[in-house]
């Protein structure tokens, strides 16, 4: 915080970095989340290499290497690590392209080996409480019920949840319309009780939280606007505890129950990666090694010699 608690401004990134930016924004159509990343990443590179007294255009591939050892150092996790990496060289990659630089300093820098992280889910149980967890009395509680429902239904992400607008469900043909990432439109079936919840709460809720007439948001703040993926955040967390989920309750841990016990009741990994938006096969076949794993567990508890 800086004087009378207002809070220090950033100092402004290269030129080369915002043209990147610029170039992931419009010309990829690459979600605001992910410009956000790159941006934190390459705000801390850059701090990282003028703090060093290097000149951006003479960075080389040891210094990038310094780099990632610096973040390891902090006690970043391997995956952290990757992450900041991708944003670099996707960065340099970038600049050659276009002939702002000579040479790309991260061509023949490895990717730090990652663990299988296998994704954290919720049982049937855990599921079933969470989603009868909200007060259906109230106005909130209808808007988290129907969001729940949604959530657990279609696999959706947070960002794509907060993002519907009334008219991308077609109730008639049970169908929900989304938009991922890179702005990619597609199709998920919803259940007849995901349905429902959404149905009462535009018949019952929706106007009380609504302040202007033609707001096309399907989720509302109290002030009548898009409800933000930071206060669904933290109403997951509330209504997780109340519901005794174990694990710390996230939108992605619903987006992996969601596809989990899809595939435990024989879909396809086809369409289960339909469905998730993954542009990559291999994206989602993390939930077989959940199957492997969840199958060994059964083995080891049941079997007279295991």
């Amino acid at each position: 915080m800086g004087i009378a608690g207002k809070e220090v401004e950033k100092p402004p990134l290269p030129l080369e970095v915002r043209r990147f930016l610029d170039y992931a924004r419009v010309e990829k159509g690459l979600a605001a989340n992910t410009i956000a990343s790159y941006r934190r990443d390459l705000f801390e590179f850059t701090g990282f290499v003028k703090k060093q007294g290097i000149a951006f255009d003479t960075v080389t591939r040891g210094d990038v290497r310094t780099f990632l050892t610096h973040l390891y150092r902090r006690g970043l996790a391997a995956r952290s690590v990757a992450r900041h990496l991708i944003s670099v060289r996707n960065l340099f990659r970038f600049l050659a392209k276009e002939g702002m630089l000579r040479n790309d300093p991260t061509s023949g820098i490895e990717s730090p080996r990652l663990g299988v992280e296998l994704p954290h889910y919720l049982s049937l149980d855990e599921v079933e409480k969470l989603l009868e967890s909200p007060d259906p009395s109230t106005p909130a509680g209808l808007r988290v019920r129907a969001m729940l429902h949604l959530l657990y239904a279609t696999g959706l992400r947070v960002s794509e949840l907060v993002g519907l607008h009334v008219d991308d469900l077609d109730f008639s043909l049970g169908i929900l319309r989304c938009f991922g990432k890179g702005r990619k439109e597609r199709l998920i079936p919803v259940g007849k009780s995901a349905l429902k919840a959404v149905e009462l709460y535009l018949r019952d809720a929706r106007a009380k939280f609504l302040k202007k007439v033609g707001e096309p948001s399907l989720f509302l703040n109290v002030r009548g606007g898009r409800l933000s993926r930071v206060a669904f955040w933290k109403i997951l967390r509330h209504y997780g505890k109340q519901a005794g989920v174990q694990i710390g309750l996230t939108p992605h841990a619903i987006r992996h129950s969601f596809a989990t016990h899809l595939l435990e009741r024989g879909a396809d990994l086809r369409s289960v990666q339909l469905m998730l938006g993954h542009s990559d096969i291999s994206t989602t076949q993390i939930y077989t090694h959940v199957l492997k794993e969840r199958l060994k567990q059964v083995y080891q508890t049941h079997h007279p010699r295991a």
